[in-house]
């Protein structure tokens, strides 16, 4: 064990990433599904973030550069990305901890 007592590096985790969050991770239930909106353009809708546990806006920036999309978050802390990203958005989700129904 290191001598100061520092366990991201055991884990892997981020030193500011506590048992607390990972556990609100762990229990948010996410759900992404796809809309049509206007000229039937696919929008894909990440909703069940807790704000309190999560920055949901730097969710929708990482989420954003990582499927190349834009996209934006509402007023109900659901993020919307413009096209259809499902498979890829759940595989990050999951990627970082996120339980993904």
């Amino acid at each position: 064990m290191p001598e100061d007592d520092d366990l991201s590096s055991i884990t892997g985790l981020p030193e500011e990433l506590g048992i607390e969050e990972d556990l609100g991770r762990t229990e948010q239930r996410i759900t992404i599904r796809t809309e049509k909106r206007r000229y039937d353009k696919p929008v894909t809708i990440v909703t069940g973030l807790d704000p309190n546990d999560v920055d949901v806006g730097d969710l929708a920036s990482e989420l954003k550069s990582k499927v190349a999309s834009g996209g934006t978050v509402n007023d109900d802390d659901e993020i919307e990305l413009q096209g259809d990203h499902r498979d890829r958005v759940r595989e990050i989700l999951t990627d970082k901890g996120f339980t993904v129904e």
